[in-house]
This record gives structure tokens, C-alpha cells and sequence, in this order.
């Protein structure tokens, strides 16, 4: 059982190192293209709009729930490396976005699947293998900007080389892993059918919060380079992009801790514990300008414990209230929906930036605090796929 699940969370890792390469590089591109901050913005944007595509294709079409998970999630390593590389061939803005949004399309073959594979392989601990998986995601995430900081020497196009070697190597682990305990589904689910999940009060109330927990966390990790250049005004390069992956990266051991803790108190004081610190630190954000360097780096990294720790628990929950046939597919929705919700996040804070200042995060508030009120309804739910009856 614990051989799969290292297999599992590795590839996870490998596979979406992928994710902020664009945005790695934006600084770079967007001064040899002459790039606005908005149109830097779009190297991330059109990421999550091509997971949104993908993760829509994947359960509107009942492919997340039809063919094997580890195949899908093996296809979405090699075909994710291989748009990823053709990055460093890019000599237009247009051109570079059509292959970040492929690669989010590839994407959205890594993470829900990814998802579904821990459940299906750890049905009864959940929230502490999601923990760790998502885990997993957040370090991936950030990898672009650790290999870019091991040195000044190193360029960008080396280290979207170095994730597009990464996603191959998961790709291979993965490949010839089973798809756990949970039978794949055999047909077309339809819209009807996968929306239906949204009748389950459990899971609309999870996945309400989710999403709101999803306005908050990428464009927070977006904002992670503007506030460490504002605490640490004549940091150079390599410094920079190792302070960015330390904030980003320590997001992971939030998703492992909040696991572990969710066997003792619940995933739901685990959630509703990560939303309310998040959005404390959301609203407290203007501070980081006036503290001593320390201080503010250390309430960075608090910030990004706390935004990133209630993802495995929403996704837990959400999981546990569908019928099993509809996993795969009800998590790509309520993935494919919070990842919208992110790309208004991500292209308002870059848009505002400017104005703002240090006030920038107070734009990020209303997510912490609308996932709360939904979150707190939780109480009047119904016990979850006993609710739903397919048809």
C-alpha cells in the first residue's frame, strides 16, 4: 500500500513542476517582448484556463471515470513536457500562451487524476494521502523558481528544460501503476449526471468553500516575487527565487501537517482553522511593508502554510460525497471551477498592483471569508452519496 502512494505523490511532484514555469520566466520574456504586467500575468492565466479546458473535457465526457487513472495521468506527464518545452521556442507572446494553455490542458490530466489515484489506494485515509499529495503539487509547483535560484548562473530556458525532464520522469513512474481499488467507470457520465453532485449538500458545501479557498491560494502565490522584491528591496536574483520557493514550497508541508491533524480533530476544524488563518493574514497583508525583514518573511511563510493546508481536506470531503462512480469526474468540476475563479484572482491582482501597493492582498479577503460562510453551513448536510441517486 505505501509503495503506490510514494509513487503517487512523487509524479505528482515531477508532473507539476510544470505549472509556474511561464511565470518563472515572465520577468525575462516580458522585457525582451516588451510585455505589460497584465500580459505577464496571461504566462500564468493561461495555465489555469487550459486546466479548466481539461479538467472539462476529462468529466463532462466521463473520461477521468472511464479509461485507467494512471494513464491518463501518464499522457498528461508526456504531453505536459513536451508543451512545456516548446516554450524555449517561443518568439511571440501568442505563441507562448497557446503552449501554456496546452500545458494546462495536460495538467488537468496530473492533478485530479492524481487525486483519484490516492483515494482509490488509501480509501480510508483520505485526507492524510491528499495531505501529501497536495503536498506534493505545491512543491512542484514552485520548482521552477528552486532550480533557477541554485545559481545566477542559471538561465530560465535551463530550468523549463529541467521541469519538462522532471514530468518525463513521472510520467514513467507512473506508467505502469494500477488504478488502485475503485473500478474505473464504463461509459459517457453526461453534464447531468456529474452536476448532479452539486444536489449532495455535503459536497456543494465543500466545494463552495473550495472555491473560495481557490480565489485566494494562486493569485496569493503570483504575488509571492512582488512581496519578497518589497521586503527585501536590493536582494539579488538567485536570493529572490530561493525566497519564492521557500514561501511556495512551504505551502506542502501545511497540506502533510493539516493531514496528519485531520485524524485527530476532523478535516472540517482542519479546513475551517486554514480559511479563517488565511484570511487573517489576507486582511493583515499591509504590514509586511512596515515589519523588520525577518518578521515579514516569517509571516509569508505562515500565510502560505495556512492558504495551501485546506486543500486536501475540501478535496477529501468532496470525494467522500459522491457515489464512486462520479470521483474522478465531480473532482475535475469543482477543480475546473476554482481554477476559473483563480484566473479573475490572478489578472486582478496583477492589474491592481501598481495602485495598491501593499494593500494588494486585501483584494484576496473575499475569498477566505465567502469559503467561510459557506463552510459554516456545513452543520445542516446530509450524509453525502447517500443522498444522490444516479439516474
Amino acid at each position: 500500500m505505501m509503495r503506490p502512494l510514494v509513487l503517487i505523490v512523487i509524479a505528482e511532484l515531477f508532473g507539476t513542476s510544470l505549472w509556474f514555469c511561464g511565470a518563472m520566466a515572465a520577468p525575462e520574456l516580458g522585457r525582451l517582448w516588451e510585455l505589460s504586467p497584465t500580459a505577464r500575468g496571461g504566462l500564468l492565466t493561461a495555465v489555469q484556463l487550459g486546466f479548466i479546458a481539461g479538467t472539462l473535457l476529462l468529466s463532462l465526457s466521463g473520461l477521468a471515470d472511464r479509461f485507467p487513472a494512471h494513464r491518463i495521468f501518464a499522457l498528461g506527464c508526456f504531453a505536459g513536457a513536451a508543451s512545456n518545452a516548446a516554450l524555449l521556442l517561443c518568439e511571440s507572446l501568442p505563441t507562448a500562451l497557446l503552449c501554456r494553455f496546452a500545458v494546462g490542458l495536460c495538467l488537468a490530466g496530473i492533478y485530479p487524476l492524481g487525486m483519484k489515484l490516492v483515494i482509490a489506494w488509501a480509501p480510508t485515509s483520505a485526507g492524510t494521502a491528499l495531505g501529501w499529495l497536495i503536498g506534493a503539487l505545491v512543491i512542484g509547483s514552485s520548482t521552477p523558481y528552486l532550480l533557477r535560484g541554485l545559481t545566477d548562473a542559471i538561465d530560465w530556458q535551463w530550468a523549463v528544460g529541467g521541469a519538462s525532464v522532471l514530468a518525463v520522469i513521472g510520467g514513467v513512474m507512473i506508467a505502469t501503476l494500477g488504478s488502485g481499488h475503485v473500478a474505473d467507470g464504463g461509459g459517457r457520465l453526461g453534464l447531468g449526471k456529474v452536476l448532479a453532485a452539486f444536489r449532495v449538500p455535503a459536497f456543494r458545501r465543500s466545494a463552495f468553500a473550495y472555491f473560495g479557498h481557490m480565489w485566494e491560494v494562486y493569485a496569493f502565490w503570483a504575488l509571492v516575487p512582488f512581496y519578497i522584491e518589497m521586503i527585501w528591496h536590493e536582494a539579488d536574483n538567485a536570493f529572490a527565487y530561493r525566497a519564492t520557493f521557500a514561501v511556495m514550497g512551504i505551502g506542502a508541508f501545511g497540506c502533510v501537517f493539516g493531514g496528519w491533524w485531520s485524524r485527530r480533530i476532523g478535516s472540517e476544524r482542519v479546513a475551517t482553522f486554514a480559511l479563517a488563518a488565511s484570511g487573517a493574514m489576507c486582511a493583515a497583508s499591509p504590514l509586511l511593508a512596515l515589519l523588520p525583514a525577518t518578521v515579514a518573511f516569517a509571516l509569508l511563510l505562515f500565510w502560505s502554510i495556512a492558504a495551501a493546508s485546506d486543500s486536501p481536506q475540501f478535496s477529501a470531503i468532496s470525494a467522500k460525497a459522491c457515489p464512486p462512480g462520479t470521483v474522478g469526474s465531480a473532482l475535475a468540476v469543482q477543480n475546473g471551477i476554482g481554477f476559473l475563479l483563480s484566473v479573475f484572482a490572478i489578472h486582478l491582482v496583477a492589474d491592481m498592483r501598481s495602485s495598491l501597493e501593499s494593500h494588494i492582498g486585501w483584494l484576496l479577503l473575499p475569498g477566505p471569508l465567502l469559503g467561510l460562510i459557506a463552510w459554516n453551513r456545513r452543520r445542516s448536510c446530509q450524509p453525502a452519496a447517500q443522498v444522490l441517486k444516479l439516474r
